[in-house]
């Protein structure tokens, strides 16, 4: 055989990637649910609201989607951005865990406060931020509560609070503790003024925020699985010397014991908002309307 023959017969092959290989999705695009183990691509739980397909578990969403899920496209307007906090007790490490908790979460704090529309209703949207530092009550988020209820009965118009917090902000002791009072008063100018105030709560929602404006909404929504009250289930536990019962402290356990008005999935919650909205305030429903100015 030819020299130049065998040359080219012997000469190896690279071998093909299989399709199996071309096609293999990297490991961080995938989300795993924690309840069920259900595995699936990131981008579908997203689609979804960050709701598991198959056992329903709502995970954590952010304060940004909420806002996003609550408000019509681009008339959200923030209010009262550049509040801070301070360090008025001189707390070890606490300016260095705002500043952390800033690079982390943004600047609004725990809380984002503004106005918008939704499906053309206009409201305002209190977002309470987990993100940081657990959503704790400081000063901050106690004066953004108080400065949208009064601006709400300024105004007329109706108010939204969307609850995720571990509790009052121990860096700030009773200054924190005080916030429970201050915005339950200026909540309490909203009911004289019979203007319409509804609370969202989501996991988690407890301490001193489920002990005050979490639990005063005209209106009080719940998320499916959301964690809601006011100590930790070992604490009562201790104190009442009693075991709990199955499921305490759920939105469920709540809604069937009449502390919540209803538990609502998140891909309904848009929805469910803009019809209490419009019915508490006596208007017609939207699609109704939009045939009438057309």
């Amino acid at each position: 055989m030819p020299t130049a023959v065998m040359a080219w017969f012997k000469k190896e092959k690279k071998p093909r990637p299989s399709q199996r290989e071309r096609l293999e999705i990297p490991p961080d695009a995938w989300e795993k649910c924690d309840r069920c183990g259900h595995v699936d691509i990131r981008e579908k739980f997203e689609k979804a609201l960050n709701v598991c397909p198959e056992c329903g578990k709502h995970r954590r969403f952010t304060a940004e989607e909420y806002i996003e899920l609550l408000t019509d496209e681009g008339s959200w307007r923030e209010l009262w951005a550049n509040l801070r906090s301070v360090d008025p007790l001189g707390f070890e490490h606490y300016p260095d865990r705002l500043q952390r908790a800033q690079k982390k979460a943004g600047d609004s704090d725990a809380l984002y406060s503004g106005h918008a529309r939704l499906d053309g209703l206009p409201f305002h949207l209190g977002v309470m931020n987990f993100a940081f530092m657990g959503g704790s009550m400081g000063s901050v988020v106690g004066e953004k509560v108080a400065r949208l209820a009064r601006r709400s009965t300024e105004k007329r118009i109706p108010f939204v609070l969307v609850c995720a917090s571990g509790g009052a902000r121990m860096q700030e002791g009773v200054l924190s503790l005080m916030q429970m009072a201050k915005a339950s008063a200026a909540i309490a100018g909203m009911y004289r003024e019979a203007v319409p105030f509804i609370t969202v709560l989501t996991d988690p929602t407890t301490g001193g925020v489920s002990a005050s404006f979490a639990m005063q909404g005209d209106v009080i929504l719940a998320e499916p699985g959301a964690l809601i009250g006011f100590a930790g289930q070992r604490v009562i536990k201790q104190t009442i010397g009693q075991d709990l019962p199955e499921g305490f402290q759920t939105a469920e356990f709540l809604l069937e014991h009449g502390q919540v008005d209803d538990v609502v999935p998140r891909g309904s919650l848009r929805e469910t908002a803009a019809r209490l909205l419009r019915h508490m305030q006596r208007q017609r429903p939207y699609t109704e309307h939009a045939e009438a100015v057309g």
